[in-house]
């Protein structure tokens, strides 16, 4: 028990960590990672369960998994992604001076990205599982892969819905007069990841309430 309890500590300090991607925005007391989580499991709990020849209780957990190894690892988004120079090698080291800036990133940006990203949460993974009973970090070990993969269709939708429940929380956020956020832009790049019916269904009622 000593294990899950500190293990559940550990991750107790994402209720208090704000997203890096709204502090760009200069958001005060900005969503945190804990927060983001909730509201991502209950629209794959609630959306998902339309779904027939869906794993839902899977995808649930998958939810409330992805982001635990922010507790170890950096958040990097896509505005630090658009700070990286393309014609310059870009390692784990470069990220304590790497300066975010608004955009969209090249391929080859996001591709130098994702590996130092890939690279620095699966270390965070194995570090945050570490001492959890085998049977508890395989299974979360397991499904955080899994998301990560996004091959298959609980994966794949949670993937989506995390994508929904940020442009969700832009849109609050834009309504609420913080006007640095590109409201059209990001109802535009929304449209092009999503292509679940269901999540395109919840994504036209955001688009609505603008």
């Amino acid at each position: 028990m000593k294990e899950i309890y500190e293990f559940i500590t550990s991750v107790g300090k994402l209720k208090s960590e704000g997203r890096r991607g709204w502090k760009i925005h200069d958001i005060e007391n900005p969503e945190t990672t804990a927060a983001h989580t909730f509201q991502l499991a209950l629209i794959v709990w609630t959306v998902g369960k339309r779904k027939e020849d869906f794993d839902l209780n899977r995808a649930i957990k998958m939810a409330l998994i992805h982001d635990i190894c922010e507790v170890h690892s950096p958040d990097l988004t896509s505005y630090d992604a658009v700070g990286i120079d393309e014609n310059e090698k870009f390692t784990r080291d470069d990220i304590e001076n790497l300066k975010p800036k608004k955009g969209r990133p090249t391929l080859k940006q996001r591709k130098k990205m994702k590996k130092v990203k890939r690279e620095l949460e699966s270390e965070a993974m194995d570090k945050i599982l570490a001492d959890l009973p085998e049977e508890i970090s395989e299974d979360f070990f397991e499904l955080w892969r899994e998301y990560e993969k996004k091959v298959t269709p609980e994966a794949k939708f949670v993937k989506q819905a995390d994508d929904v429940t940020n442009l969700l929380q832009g849109m609050e956020y834009w309504k609420d007069g913080h006007k640095g956020i590109e409201y059209r832009l990001w109802v535009r790049r929304g449209k092009e990841k999503i292509d679940d019916p269901d999540l395109i269904e919840f994504l036209v009622m955001i688009e609505e309430s603008l």
